[in-house]
């Protein structure tokens, strides 16, 4: 298969030197972009299948958060720095090429990436630049081994299938500092490639050209939130739907859920009147100290109850503000919508 081959070159889609960022995500919508391959194998944290599809079809939502748009703006803003960094630290040549690129067997594989990288044997790899913060460092190691986050690795591999490159790095920034930045290496893998070209293949063609939306299969945070920029709040005047025969089936086993939660609930709740009972003998036996100190089989511990202190407003100061200062309260005051999700069974019937 040609894909499978070292013989082929990657076409060039658009020159994006100078393109504005409106027609940039056009072009981009003309096909799976490295970013995109993780939402299509049910493994992205930001975006689900479902969403790509809205996207690449331009179906309208009606809310489209930007709660990390501040994260956005600075890989951004950083990845010029970034990009020296790693140079200065692996003393490799970088360099970059402003095009779209697509893969001239599966054409809908489009590859917009952000560095090039000259190996010391004259080799070409790509270098991908990456952003984080010190909590999010542990998402680069695995049982101590270091690695690479799923969803990077997928771009990274969707990369080298349209680029035929065999290297990819990583260089990502999480302090403020040349020390305080990750480098991570992956080579091609021609059997994981072959199987991430058929499932976005089968995204394009089953969902995309069909217009045929995915189903939800992700973490159910993420569909729910999805669901919710999709058709926007809620409609109290709507009359009932009647649901599908999957989505009765997902109701009933909701319901068996639900019972399997509340029995297990029972015993964590036992459990939590235990905990709370021997805390506050202790908490007695501490009286005023916030810390206690024991040894038991040669091991010493330390309990700490410490008061923990932040700044809230209960409901009747609230109300009181409300009342007292409409202006302030309007102003500073937000109301946010949650949707309350139930299954109730009804009462037999009457013979």
């Amino acid at each position: 298969m040609p894909e499978k081959t070292s013989e082929y070159k990657p076409l060039v889609l658009v020159d994006t030197a100078d393109l504005p960022e409106d027609v940039w995500l056009e072009y981009r919508r003309r096909g799976i972009g490295g970013s995109d391959a993780a939402a299509i194998l049910g493994v992205s944290p930001f975006a689900t299948a479902r969403d790509l599809y809205y996207d690449k079809l331009k179906i309208v939502s009606y809310e489209d958060p930007e709660d990390n748009w501040v994260q956005k703006k600075i890989g951004h803003l950083l990845e010029d720095l970034v990009a020296e960094i790693f140079h200065v630290r692996t003393g490799y040549q970088i360099y970059q090429i402003k095009k779209m690129f697509y893969h001239p067997v599966h054409t809908f594989m489009l590859a917009d990436v952000d560095y090039f990288v000259t190996l010391p044997n004259g080799e070409t790899a790509i270098l991908e630049i990456k952003t984080t913060n010190y909590n999010a460092t542990d998402h680069w190691w695995a049982g101590g081994v270091e690695t690479v986050p799923v969803n990077y690795e997928i771009q990274g591999r969707h990369y080298m299938a349209v680029m035929n490159l065999n290297h990819v790095f990583y260089c990502c920034l999480y302090g403020n500092s040349e020390q305080e930045t990750i480098i991570r290496h992956i080579e091609r893998d021609r059997d994981y490639e072959e199987e991430l070209i058929a499932l976005e293949s089968e995204f394009w063609n089953d969902h995309i050209l069909t217009r045929q939306p995915p189903r939800y299969v992700e973490d159910g945070e993420l569909i729910l939130a999805s669901v919710k920029n999709h058709f926007g709040s809620a409609d109290p005047n709507a009359p009932a739907i009647e649901l599908s025969l999957s989505g009765a089936a997902g109701a009933m086993r909701y319901l068996e859920l639900q019972a399997e939660k509340s029995a297990l609930n029972a015993q964590v709740k036992q459990i939590d009147n235990e905990m709370k009972r021997l805390q506050g003998q202790i908490a007695d036996e501490m009286g005023r100290c916030c810390t206690a100190v024991y040894s038991r089989d040669g091991t010493d511990y330390t309990i700490t109850y410490n008061p923990l202190r932040k700044p809230g407003i209960n409901k009747e100061n609230l109300y009181r503000l409300q009342m007292q200062y409409p202006e302030i309260y309007e102003q500073f005051v937000t109301v946010s919508e949650q949707r309350r999700f139930y299954v109730k069974k009804a009462a037999g019937k009457a013979a």
